[in-house]
């Protein structure tokens, strides 16, 4: 069986790639690396976004981890301009992956770069990986293990939050959730 730890970043100060976190999100990024301590992490994965490097960086400095950084853990390209409905076009997006708003990414394609990082951090055999990431492309992992984690997933998330994902014999992938630090 192998495992994932599906890592959404803790409270950010934007959305842009260089965002960092608030002065909140790190105290959560230290209350995340307690809760993170209980588990046995071979390999951390993150997106190259500062929100999700500074996340687990609390973690990976205590246990003496390397951070690897994948751009296929970034954050779903929604739209080059500002979408005045953007939470509709998120809402929609679940049950249509196909969903695309101009100059943005459909949710077929976040979610096929993503299940591609996840499967070759997999193929690297180390028994629990942590992979960092945000909100949406996240919820797009879940959604595709569980079509029930859809748009009221995606709303239910917390920052930070975190989710163990296994496999069995079979691939056989299903999740639960893990976090149960303050919000």
């Amino acid at each position: 069986m192998s495992r994932l730890l599906l890592v959404r970043h803790c409270e950010s100060s934007g959305q842009h790639a260089d965002a960092p976190l608030t002065a909140r999100g790190l105290a959560q990024a230290e209350a995340l690396a307690e809760t993170l301590a209980a588990f046995p992490i071979e390999r951390i994965v993150s997106s190259p976004y500062l929100r999700a490097r500074q996340t687990i960086a609390p973690y990976a400095a205590r246990v003496g981890l390397g951070v690897e950084l994948d751009p296929r853990l970034e954050e779903r390209k929604l739209s080059r301009e500002p979408i005045p409905d953007w939470r509709e076009h998120v809402r929609a997006s679940f049950p249509d992956l196909e969903r695309r708003a101009p100059g943005g990414e459909s949710g077929r394609e976040t979610l096929e770069r993503g299940r591609a990082a996840l499967a070759d951090v997999l193929a690297r055999g180390a028994k629990l990986s942590a992979i960092v990431g945000h909100g949406q492309h996240l919820s797009l992992l879940l959604h595709a293990i569980d079509g029930r984690f859809g748009f009221a997933g995606w709303e239910a998330l917390t920052n930070p939050d975190l989710y163990l994902v296994e496999t069995d014999a079979r691939g056989v992938l299903r999740y639960a959730r893990a976090w149960e630090g303050p919000p």
